[in-house]
């Protein structure tokens, strides 16, 4: 079976569906005991990972700041 990817270059290159088929591949290559697998797994999984993350951020809301709240049993020290 033929390594894949080998270069984070080639990583980068590569488009969502074929990253996860990929570390998918080699996440079962892992699994059956193969003895590199497992970090190249874990490569791809992190960029899945990180492509994830900047996606979700990129269309994130910024919420209002929390107006402080009044607490009932500290009215001595107002």
């Amino acid at each position: 079976m033929s390594s894949g990817v080998n270069r984070p270059l080639e990583i980068e290159t590569l488009s969502d569906e074929d990253l996860a088929a990929l570390a998918a591949q080699w996440r079962v290559r892992a699994l059956r005991g193969e003895r590199d697998a497992n970090g190249r797994a874990h490569e791809l999984e992190r960029e899945i990972r990180r492509r994830s993350a900047a996606l979700s951020t990129l269309s994130a809301q910024l919420r209002a700041p929390r107006e402080p709240t009044y607490r009932w049993w500290r009215f001595w020290r107002k």
